[in-house]
């Protein structure tokens, strides 16, 4: 029968992941459904199906007792005996069932049962295959606009991108191919509902996974990541390997690694410094490009002072205070940043007792003297006021 019923259940298999045993559960559901439409009751019927050739049987069983009184389950022992002579009372008889006779409204519902465990079976595996991908990157296909979200075609089934996790100022073309983060899978009666994003801090991190080998196999570990979407990214670096510079590692010859990771993120800027497990010389990585005089970092508050060049204060708070913010988070402190002529009106320096080692993550360095330097890309208009804090956001 059954050459064309296995391979429709192969190519569920392979399609839809579905296993053999599953769709054979289903087919046997099917037809005891079909008995107890037909018959009015089921409870009595046994289905036996050869799971290499799909061949079915499927018997009734009835006790034979002296006089009937219920036919679906029991029979005589006259009609026992014209099956096999053997027969005594109280034996159970299987009787074949025909499944041409269950009529076309019980054909129907069997069919019904069998392709609501299709659907069922193939949500469920869609689910937990999704499941597994959380918190990767894919490469979708841009479908349509639906309102301000939008469409995107992961292959066997459709994510959303929405306005929230949208880049400002990023629009998309029909059949366009992006990369997407995927936030988050929940399950639901139409099967399972994927919401992705372009601007969650961890995109960045799994394009460096995929991009630098170095990355992916572990050598150069990503720290912390800090993002303004669409705008500006830092991110701090270390390497459990000596010999690997891993912010060159990160680069490459020519800057061609995080090119090709800037431009999938539409020429947004990338920041890549090196980890220092003291506060007071993350903070002043954090700040770069800007030079530094001192830091003084209070772990236990989460607090750092740090003093630059005047020169340098509108590069060190950054465009709209950029710099100085994206720093604030890398490193989890919030930052005081104050000119070298207010520390001094402030008598900063004279609180300071810089050691060898640095106290309470103090350390002072020598800068170029005061002078003229052009504006740097992300310097802060001369207008701005001189000093800055930068809290830490949740």
């Amino acid at each position: 029968m059954n050459k064309e019923l296995m391979e429709s259940m192969n190519i569920l298999e392979k399609e839809y992941n579905i296993s053999k045993d599953t769709l054979l559960e289903a087919i046997e559901n099917s037809l005891l459904t079909a008995c107890k439409n037909h018959f009015g009751k089921a409870d009595n019927v046994k289905v036996i199906i050869d799971p290499d050739g799909c061949d079915y049987s499927v018997y009734m069983e009835k006790e034979v007792v002296e006089n009937v009184e219920d036919p679906i389950t029991q029979i005589s022992l006259a009609d026992a005996r014209m099956i096999a002579p053997r027969h005594v009372l109280g034996d159970i008889v299987q009787i074949p069932i025909d499944s041409h006779d269950f009529g076309r409204i019980a054909t129907q519902n069997a069919k019904n049962v069998i392709l609501q465990k299709i659907r069922e079976e193939s949500r469920k595996s869609q689910l937990s295959e999704w499941q597994c991908k959380e918190k990767e990157v894919v490469t979708g296909i841009v479908q349509r606009y639906i309102g301000r979200n939008v469409s995107v075609d992961l292959g066997k089934i459709d994510a959303i991108l929405p306005e929230a996790e949208q880049v400002k100022g990023e629009t998309f073309q029909r059949t366009e191919r992006i990369k997407v983060y995927i936030l988050e899978v929940k399950d639901s009666p139409k099967g399972p509902r994927i919401s992705v994003s372009r601007t969650h801090p961890d995109l960045v991190r799994r394009l460096f996974e995929a991009e630098i080998a170095e990355v992916r196999d572990g050598t150069v570990e990503i720290r912390a990541i800090a993002r303004e979407a669409g705008s500006r990214t830092k991110i701090a670096v270390s390497s459990t390997d000596p010999n690997v510079d891993p912010v060159g590692a990160c680069v490459g010859l020519n800057g061609a690694r995080v090119n090709a990771i800037v431009n999938e993120l539409r020429g947004e800027k990338i920041d890549i410094i090196n980890w220092d497990d003291n506060p007071a010389f993350l903070i002043e990585n954090a700040l770069s490009p800007a030079k530094v005089i001192s830091v003084v970092a209070d772990e236990d508050e989460k607090e750092a002072q740090v003093i630059v060049p005047d020169y340098q204060l509108s590069l060190a708070i950054g465009k709209e205070g950029q710099n100085a913010r994206l720093a604030a988070r890398l490193t989890t402190y919030k930052i005081d940043i104050k000119s070298e002529t207010q520390a001094r009106e402030l008598g900063l320096f004279d609180d300071m007792d810089f050691g060898e080692e640095g106290f309470e993550g103090e350390y002072e360095k020598d800068v170029e003297p005061a002078g003229e330097e052009a504006p740097a890309e992300n310097e802060a208009p001369a207008e701005e006021t001189s000093e800055a804090q930068a809290e830490t956001e949740e």
